[in-house]
């Protein structure tokens, strides 16, 4: 008797394990490139990009990268070994969509850019963008702008949309 019960127990386990795996969610693939600044301030021209604004962006794309990653929706794709001229300069934001084709040769679903616009020396609007990498058609996108700040509140306003606005669809 104690066999039969035990074996019964296994089985009841063992449907349940599979069961289970069948029910797991399928994680989207997410290439998420580095954060770029796109400076459209009256200095622009006469005051390039520094490392303090450098160093932003790169917190800013920690930040987004850690929240996405923690939220247990998607599974992060590397980037970090892309070759595209384009993605190196950071100039995604300019190349209607290539994001999506870089994307899709790292065997991701989607790609999702950040921009950090520069307005003025106080004010910026941080920008995602999320596409779909077989059609590039954009799947998502956010906007906040920051008043009265500086550089230092891009992480704020990347950890705010990726909260409010991407984890929220």
């Amino acid at each position: 008797m104690r066999i039969v019960s035990r074996l019964a127990a296994a089985v009841l386990l063992a449907g349940g394990a599979v069961a289970g795996a069948a029910e797991a969610p399928h994680l989207l693939k997410l290439a998420v490139f580095p954060f770029e600044l796109e400076d459209v301030s009256a200095s622009a021209g006469a005051i390039p990009p520094d490392d303090i604004d450098r160093e932003q962006l790169r917190l800013s794309t920690e930040e987004a990268r850690r929240l996405i990653a923690e939220s247990g929706r998607y599974q992060l794709v590397e980037v970090g070994a892309v070759s595209d001229q384009t993605a190196k300069a950071g100039k995604l934001r300019d190349c209607e969509g290539c994001d999506a084709r870089i994307a899709a040769g790292l065997d991701a679903d989607q790609s999702m850019i950040g921009i950090v616009t520069r307005i003025s020396r106080t004010e910026y609007a941080v920008t995602y963008k999320v596409r779909d990498v077989r059609s590039g058609a954009i799947v998502g996108s956010g906007q906040t702008d920051l008043r009265m700040g500086a550089n230092v509140a891009w992480s704020r306003g990347a950890r705010w949309l990726i909260q409010n606005r991407l984890l929220e669809r």
